[in-house]
């Protein structure tokens, strides 16, 4: 038996007992209590300060490190395993938990992390970088169990902590390491395989119940929108369905402008009676499926003009106090509402900006209708209007960032369209916005040949995620679907179903 030391490493070599003579020697040193730990805890934890801590990395060994230095002030005992070696994880692992400790990913920038953690005793599995100011270990993974507990009967063991931390992951299997660590600090971890709260229930319940609580996201895909989906969970901000989500769900919606029926359904009767129809819309899609089916307006806003009027957009623009009537209604009923904008010679981010304040409501969600948007010079019915995608995106972008700072649920932003030509380089449409979902409503009347030929075309080359909307005409249509027919051969089914 014989314990050779150098360059600050101490190897083992030998019996069951020399292991156990260099631990013994070891663990003396790990006698003094830290402030805000257990009494006899050499570990000392601390609370994150920032509200959402994003650790913008995707690789596991970093996230080890990067939960270390958030959630570990001091430990004068850490583990250090080869990123490579699944087992030896395992096993290392187990016994940092074991012992309350952080458990570090073999890393260039482990030894750095260590010296800062001030750890006078690194337990080492597998082949791993020199730790310079360190005494290190090696544990040969079957003598794990025995070091574990020779070092558990030398000290008072780590006590159960509490931070008032959470810690979200993708996946606890994939980020094993950093898991670990965050629990032994008392930190809470809760999964969210898409990285977003919004499309986990039992995430955003976690979330919500601790509103205060900082939070510490592990990889870049939360880089983009978690943070408006957190804070979206919790202020509990729901929309007219109760969900956070616009999309995941079916909306059934009356079309039209009130005081109208030339312009749509929607404006066939009063507001009373608007809600009662829409109700019994959506209860008749219910009857043919099981999904969840939200009882929808959409309203025309700004509507299309012959003349050019005294501003000489070719566009009336209904007051906000108009619409006010209607929009609470139907937020008071549960039913969602769409502006529709036909600008005419105007431009829909000009349109759109006249209804902020019905905007900044959670249940209010926003369409833009190309078939009206006109050119200098065009005047509506002499030919169908366009829009570039760069109109769109500047309205897309605007209506994301006010529906962010405003902390509103995903709000529905629609695009009406039946010909190709109706948004130009449709390809570069920016969907990517989490707090909007975009639809492409196709709209066009006719015979259901015809409509599904356009519902073909449209879907064809469409940008990534992208909804779909579907129009049934009462007059138009030569044979209307019926709810059932409906549902049953517009495929996939349709994420809005408009009436008109």
């Amino acid at each position: 038996m014989s314990v050779s030391v150098g360059r600050n490493r101490i190897i083992v070599v030998g019996a069951a007992v020399a292991l156990t003579l260099v631990i013994g020697a070891v663990v003396h040193t790990m006698d003094r209590s830290s402030p805000g730990s257990p009494a006899g805890d050499d570990t000392e934890v601390r609370q994150p300060t920032a509200s959402v801590d994003i650790v913008r990395s995707t690789d596991p060994n970093r996230f080890s490190i990067e939960v270390s230095r958030r959630l570990y002030r001091s430990s004068n005992t850490a583990v250090l395993v080869d990123a490579k070696d699944q087992q030896a994880q395992r096993i290392a692992i187990a016994s940092a938990s074991a012992l309350g400790v952080p458990v570090l990913l073999d890393d260039p920038a482990a030894p750095a992390e260590l010296e800062r953690l001030g750890a006078r005793t690194v337990l080492t599995f597998g082949a791993t970088h020199d730790v310079p100011r360190a005494r290190t270990v090696p544990v040969d993974r079957t003598r794990a169990a025995e070091v574990v507990a020779e070092i558990r009967g030398t000290t008072a063991g780590p006590g159960k902590r509490h931070l008032d931390t959470i810690v979200v992951t993708r996946s606890r299997n994939d980020n094993a390491a950093a898991v670990a660590s965050a629990v032994s600090a008392g930190a809470e971890v809760v999964e969210i395989p898409g990285a977003d709260p919004r499309r986990d229930p039992a995430a955003a319940k976690i979330l919500a119940a601790r509103p205060r609580t900082p939070v510490v996201a592990l990889g870049t895909a939360f880089a983009d929108g978690f943070t408006y989906s957190l804070a979206v969970v919790r202020e509990r901000a729901t929309q007219a369905s109760g969900g956070y989500l616009a999309l995941g769900r079916h909306y059934t919606a009356l079309y039209g402008h009130p005081g109208a029926p030339s312009l749509g359904v929607l404006g066939e009767q009063g507001v009373a009676a608007s809600i009662a129809r829409v109700k019994r819309l959506a209860k008749k899609y219910r009857a043919v499926s099981k999904a969840e089916f939200v009882p929808t307006f959409e309203i025309i806003a700004t509507v299309a003009s012959g003349g050019a009027g005294k501003d000489r957009d070719y566009s009336q623009e209904a007051s906000i106090e108009k619409l006010t009537p209607l929009v609470d209604a139907a937020e008071e009923a549960g039913v969602y509402v769409i502006l529709d904008l036909q600008p005419g010679r105007s431009d829909f981010l000009t349109q759109a900006k006249l209804y902020r304040r019905l905007l900044e409501r959670p249940h209010v969600g926003l369409a833009l209708d190309p078939e009206w948007r006109l050119k200098k010079g065009q005047k509506h019915l002499r030919q169908i209007g366009s829009v570039q995608a760069a109109e769109v995106n500047r309205v897309a972008d605007w209506l994301a960032d006010l529906t962010r700072r405003k902390v509103l649920p995903q709000k529905l932003f629609v695009l009406h369209q039946f010909s190709l030509s109706m948004i130009k380089h449709r390809d570069r449409l920016d969907t990517r916005h989490a707090e909007l979902a975009t639809v492409i409503h196709v709209d066009g009347s006719g015979s259901q040949g015809a409509k599904q030929g356009t519902w073909k075309t449209l879907r064809h080359d469409a940008p990534k995620g992208i909804g779909w909307g579907w129009k049934n005409f009462y007059d138009e249509d030569p044979r209307m679907l019926t709810v059932a027919q409906t549902w049953r051969r517009v495929r996939p089914h349709p994420d809005l179903i408009t009436y008109q």
